[in-house]
């Protein structure tokens, strides 16, 4: 087990939790009118919520993750549903307007909130199968089962310190946030997202004609 490989996973939780969406919506709006603790655990809550799908998926799919076909089924959809996603992130930007001044909302609230954001997702299911369920299968398929929790937890970590990054961002540098940093944001994570997607994909082609 290499450095570079789990620096690789860490990656791919921080890509995954940068698109601008309804949770990091959330966490910027929390933020930048609350503090840092606010915006933190709106994160935590969406993280909780991930931290489920993730377990469904490892704990339903590891057993048949050395079937051939399925993890060429898993390379296929992830590599999709990353290119998808790099592609809407890059595309679809979200505008904010904040208040003011508005009732400091408590820390129970904003925890609820980016957990039932999350959960109540219909296409978060798909999301983690896809891509949750592709690494599962890359790793699997090139270092057996026995480092998956080590993998699977280098993600989590990637979740965790984007969460503090954007809670940082909207508290510390408040004064300096502009609507242009989301953009840079949205684009980066979105060519990210993109390049794991390829990646995938053309993992699976090779394993589809071998």
């Amino acid at each position: 087990m290499s450095i570079s490989i789990l620096f690789g996973y860490i990656l791919l939780g921080l890509t995954l939790a940068a698109p601008i969406g309804p949770v990091n919506s959330a966490r910027l709006d929390k933020g930048i009118k609350n503090g840092f603790w606010h915006a933190w655990v709106v994160g935590a809550g969406s993280m909780i919520a991930d931290a489920i799908f993730m377990l469904l998926v490892y704990v339903g799919m590891v057993q048949f993750l050395d079937i051939p076909a399925v993890q060429i089924f898993l390379w296929l959809f992830g590599g999709f549903i990353l290119i998808y996603s790099g592609i809407e992130s890059m595309t679809t930007m979200k505008s904010f307007s904040f208040e003011d001044a508005r009732k400091r909302d408590s820390l129970t609230k904003c925890f609820f909130t980016g957990f039932i954001m999350s959960i109540s997702s219909p296409l978060s299911i798909l999301f983690w199968l896809g891509i949750y369920g592709s690494i599962l299968a890359k790793t699997a398929s090139e270092n057996g089962t026995g480092d998956l929790l080590i993998y699977s937890s280098m993600i989590f970590l990637g979740l965790t310190l984007w969460d503090i990054f954007v809670a940082l961002l909207t508290t510390s540098l408040r004064r300096y946030f502009h609507s242009n940093i989301l953009v840079s944001i949205s684009i980066l994570s979105g060519i990210s997202l993109i390049g794991f997607g390829v990646y995938f994909g053309y993992q699976g082609l090779i394993s589809l004609i071998q």
